[in-house]
C-alpha cells in the first residue's frame, strides 16, 4: 500500500511566490499541489520551476492578472477536458485530472470558486450572482458526473460551518458566511462527498484557512475564516490518514493571505 499527500493552496500569484513554492515542498513533501490564483496566462507559465521541484507532471489553464489553477505531481496524471465552461465565462477557475496510483485512479479536481464581491446580494451585485451561479452549475454537474474515488479542492470562497469563522454571528451577513451561500455549498458537497478536514477536526473546534491581509496581528486576533477545503467522496474514507493546515505560511515573507491544506491518503 502506498502513500499519496495532495496538497491545496492559493498561491495569489504563482509567478511572485515560486520561492515559496519551493518552501511549501520543503514543509510538506507532497505528492501533488493544487494552485489557485496563479495569475499567469498559459504561454508564460514557468514549466521549468515545478520540474525543478521534483514535479514532472503539470497541467495548468491560467490567464493574464486573474484566476489561474494548476495541478503539479510526482505521480502520473491525465488530464481531461470533461467538465462545461462553468457559466461560459472561460475564466480559468478549474482542472480536472486522473491519478494513476496503485489502488486505482483517482479523480482529482482543483476549483478556485468566484469571491463574490462585497455586497450579498444578487440583484446588487453581479460578482456575488456569478458566485452563486458557479456553485448551482457545478452541483448540478457533480450530480450527475461524479466518478469514483474523487477528491475535490481549493478555495471554494465558503466558510459553510459556524466554526469555519471567528465569529458566525458577526460574519452572517459577510459574503462568504452568508446562509445562502453556505446552503449551495452544502448542496454541492452532498452530490456525494465528505469534507476531508472536519473528519479530522470536530465540527465545534475553529478551523480557519484564510487571515485577511488588513489584519497586521492576524495570528494574535486570529479572525480567520476556513475557505480552502478537501473533499473526497466515501469509498476513499477508509485510505484517509491524516491532515495538515500549514499555519505557518501566513507568516512567510510575501506570503498569499491563504494557507496550504493537505491530506494523506494510503493507496
Amino acid at each position: 500500500m502506498g502513500h499519496l499527500r495532495i496538497a491545496t493552496w492559493n498561491i495569489n500569484s504563482l509567478r511572485l511566490r515560486m520561492p515559496l513554492l519551493e518552501r511549501l515542498v520543503g514543509e510538506l513533501n507532497p505528492d501533488v499541489i493544487c494552485l489557485q490564483e496563479t495569475k499567469v496566462p498559459d504561454l508564460l507559465f514557468p514549466a521549468g520551476g515545478p520540474a525543478g521541484l521534483g514535479f514532472p507532471h503539470v497541467s495548468f489553464r491560467g490567464m493574464k492578472g486573474y484566476n489561474g489553477v494548476a495541478i503539479l505531481s510526482r505521480v502520473p496524471f491525465t488530464p481531461h477536458e470533461q467538465a462545461p465552461d462553468w457559466c461560459e465565462k472561460g475564466d480559468c477557475r478549474h482542472l480536472a485530472v486522473t491519478l494513476s496510483v496503485p489502488s486505482g485512479p483517482i479523480e482529482l479536481h482543483d476549483f478556485y470558486v468566484p469571491a463574490g464581491g462585497d455586497i450579498p446580494d444578487r440583484a446588487a451585485n453581479v460578482k456575488f450572482a456569478h458566485k452563486l451561479d458557479f456553485v448551482a452549475e457545478a452541483t448540478a454537474w457533480f450530480a450527475g458526473n461524479l466518478a469514483p474515488r474523487s477528491v475535490l479542492v481549493g478555495d471554494l470562497n465558503i466558510a459553510p460551518m459556524e466554526h469555519d469563522v471567528w465569529s458566525h454571528r458577526q460574519l452572517l451577513d459577510v459574503v462568504s458566511h452568508t446562509p445562502v451561500e453556505v446552503a449551495a455549498l452544502t448542496a454541492w458537497q452532498q452530490t456525494g462527498f465528505i469534507d476531508a478536514l472536519r473528519h479530522f477536526v470536530p465540527a465545534d473546534e475553529k478551523l480557519y484557512t484564510w487571515w485577511s491581509y488588513r489584519n497586521q496581528n492576524w495570528r494574535g486576533s486570529n479572525r480567520g475564516r476556513r475557505l480552502d477545503h478537501v473533499w473526497i467522496t466515501p469509498d476513499l474514507l477508509p485510505s484517509l490518514r491524516a491532515h495538515t493546515v500549514l499555519k505557518d505560511a501566513r507568516d512567510w515573507p510575501q506570503t498569499s493571505d491563504h494557507v496550504p491544506v493537505c491530506i494523506d491518503l494510503s493507496v
